[in-house]
């Protein structure tokens, strides 16, 4: 078998060691942690700590659902996950005395909350909460009384954390659609500072438009009269970013350039500020005076400024455009038209919810494989904690619905961590219950400090904020009369157990990454082709913005499969180099087609413009077939003649007046070639060895 870069021994260190800048702003972690404190407070001061207990219990389990987004859609998610909750715990209390029945809800409940992974990050988490809560609750079954009463105060928490979520909903309704705008014109400045410009492009800004996108058009947005501007704000975005990208093609005078960037930046940085303050953008209009002072000298003075004064004037109309509509845009400053109507461009629109779940229910889905071995993987250990009776057995199957993950690196990662944080946490909470004094409200503060530095550090580094929740859960069942220094070794064995079970069931019915890659980057490609598609059709300007976000999602799922495949043992080599050459080719085609449509107003000046779309429609082609090679692992059929059609196009277009752009057609589609002959080359070079490293054993 073909070497692989991939290392255990430097995952593992790369897994410990790697700490994000945490994410989560403080706010949320004080009304999350306030959930969670206060009913236990409560609790404690009237005398009825079992009431506090499941309050705190229910808001805690519920906490990862309070995520970014509009207020629509978080009010879902979180009523969603509390439902979820009271209804696990409540067949969880009935039930968990009886071994098969058990035994088969936890069957069903891994099935299908493993299943759920298919409708992203935040709605897997429901299900991972109701796994908890099921094998959790199953542990102390009671009448059908207290199971009422105790999955109502569970259901009651979620919601007392929903409240606490949405309180400022009537004075911030539009606060995540202003941020999600000013994390994109952030990005658009710093875009704007960059004189030149790498094939990578930018990440983050690519990030904050897609999440942009999903805010404002998603299916959960807001309806106010203010997301007209929102959305004015959007487009402006995009064509910002195209008129950005053009000017840095067109080689023309640095000096002048240079100025008019740092001036735009100016103006995208005070519109950022504006919108996520949600004032008047006062200083963004002063800044915008200060470049239309500039832009009237330089072509007053009739200095040379080339093909950069169409994408000047443009730039300059866009950015005055921006800060009139991020006025609007502000608490206070709704437009008086009626809102209209948005929705999620057809690209991006998914199938209803059923028509999702059965597309899946086949053993080739990632998500039908997870749901199979969380069913598996969740009944055995719970199984096993019985037939074993182990001490705190619940820890078992808690872990192993918190370990195992669609993908081997998360699952590998997540093992890794929670067992060294669970010993970090049992160690940490023992010395601080030691030197703390031995009051109830002392430990209740002790408590709420723990559960902020889990909610903080939790997308920071998973294994510190594991040690952080072990020691909030330890307190928490110390209230209800669990010995909080018993048992420790118990815990740990039961939390390693959980993450063995967890990876020794992914390891049993692997999905590997490496077997998906090349559909990820084949539908990115495809994505491309149908953007180029578009470009080629006059008067489609709604088709190339849907197919250019369409393009970028595609992009991102693409580098997250490399991101997955890297981590992974047993990835060929040639696999893994195949794919990085693609997306970076990707990346350059990504690149030269945003050029182009950002010049398709000056190339429309030119004759010939049949022969320049046609051009454009054959690239497409050429780029279809590739994708359909690499899906497929065949030879790249045969590709139309793009070199010779260039230089056809060229020597048809020279005869223009307007010499400047036929020189820009030159260039642009000189590129438009290279980047798709690059391509073939590369797919058809790697083909034969991946296809032989590929037929060889993972071993």
């Amino acid at each position: 078998m073909p070497s692989s870069d991939y290392s255990l021994r430097a995952h593992a260190i790369e897994s410990l060691t790697a700490i994000k800048r945490p994410d989560v702003p403080l706010r949320v972690v004080l009304r999350n942690t306030a959930a969670v404190i206060l009913p236990l407070g409560i609790g404690l001061a009237m005398g009825y700590p079992q009431i506090g207990l499941g309050v705190a219990a229910g808001a805690l389990d519920t906490m990862f659902s309070d995520q970014p987004g509009p207020y629509r859609q978080r009010l879902r998610q979180l009523l969603l996950a509390s439902l979820a909750a009271g209804l696990a715990a409540l067949v969880g209390f009935l039930i968990g005395g009886h071994l098969l029945p058990i035994l088969i809800a936890t069957a069903a409940c891994g099935f299908f909350g493993g299943l759920l992974v298919v409708f992203g990050v935040d709605t897997a988490r429901v299900g991972m909460t109701s796994m908890i809560l099921l094998v959790i609750t199953a542990s102390t079954p009671t009448s059908l009384h207290g199971a009422l009463g105790g999955a109502a105060l569970i259901f009651s928490g979620g919601l007392l954390l929903t409240v606490f979520s949405l309180a400022a909903w009537p004075l911030q309704r539009y606060w995540p659609e202003r941020q999600a705008l000013a994390n994109v014109y952030t990005g658009l400045a710093a875009l704007a500072r960059q004189q030149a410009h790498d094939d990578t492009d930018v990440p983050a800004l690519t990030e904050a438009m897609t999440t942009l996108q999903q805010t404002l058009l998603g299916r959960h947005r807001a309806h106010g009269r203010a997301m007209e501007a929102f959305g004015v704000l959007l487009e402006l975005a995009e064509r910002i970013r195209l008129e950005l990208t053009a000017m840095s093609e067109l080689h023309a005078d640095p000096t002048t350039h240079a100025m008019f960037r740092d001036d735009a930046a100016r103006v995208l940085a005070a519109i950022a500020h504006a919108l996520e303050q949600g004032e008047s953008p006062e200083q963004a209009n002063r800044a915008l005076q200060t470049l239309r002072a500039s832009e009237q000298a330089l072509f007053d003075s009739n200095s040379p400024a080339g093909g950069l004064a169409a994408h000047i004037h443009a730039l300059a109309g866009q950015l005055a455009a921006a800060v009139r509509n991020a006025d609007w845009a502000g608490s206070r400053g709704e437009l008086r038209a009626s809102a209209a109507e948005t929705r999620l461009p057809k690209a991006l629109r998914s199938a209803s919810t059923w028509a999702t779940l059965r597309a899946n229910l086949t053993p080739r889905s990632v998500a039908f494989r997870h749901a199979v071995r969380m069913a598996v993987c969740l009944s055995a250990a719970l199984w096993i904690s019985r037939l074993l009776q182990l001490p705190h057995g619940y820890w078992l199957p808690m872990t192993a619905a918190i370990v195992l993950r669609p993908d081997f690196a998360a699952t590998f990662n997540f093992g890794l961590l929670r067992v060294l944080g669970t010993v970090l946490g049992l160690v940490l909470t023992t010395v601080l219950l030691h030197i703390t004094p031995n009051e109830p409200w002392a430990h209740l503060a002790l408590m709420a400090l723990l559960c902020m530095a889990f909610r903080y550090l939790a997308t920071a580094h998973y294994g510190i904020a594991v040690a952080a929740l072990t020691g909030t859960v330890v307190i928490l069942l110390s209230f209800e009369g669990v010995n909080s220094g018993a048992a420790v070794s118990d815990r740990v064995i039961n939390t390693a157990l959980g993450c063995g079970m967890a990876l020794l069931a992914y390891v049993a019915w692997p999905t590997w990454e490496r077997g998906r890659a090349r559909a990820a980057l084949a539908v990115m490609l495809d994505a491309y082709a149908s953007y180029l598609h578009a470009m080629a059709q006059p008067g489609q300007a709604g088709a190339q913005r849907d197919t250019r976000t369409a393009a970028r999602t595609a992009r991102t799922n693409a580098q997250a499969s490399i991101d997955r495949m890297r981590t992974e043992p047993a990835t060929p080599t040639e696999l893994l180099t195949l794919a990085r050459a693609l997306f970076a080719n990707g990346n350059r085609l990504a690149r030269t087609a945003m050029t182009l449509e950002a010049l398709l107003d000056d190339l429309a000046t030119l004759p010939a413009q049949a022969e320049i779309n046609r051009f454009i429609e054959y690239t497409a082609e050429a780029l279809r077939t590739i994708a359909t090679a690499l899906r497929e692992q065949c030879a790249i059929g045969p590709l139309p003649d793009l070199r010779n059609m260039q230089r056809t196009l060229v020597g048809m277009t020279q005869s223009a007046e307007d010499h400047a752009t036929a020189e820009l057609l030159t260039r642009i589609s000189d590129r438009l070639v290279d980047n798709i002959n690059t391509l073939a080359h590369v797919t058809n070079r790697s083909r034969q060895e991946l296809v032989g490293a590929m037929d060889q054993p993972a071993g």
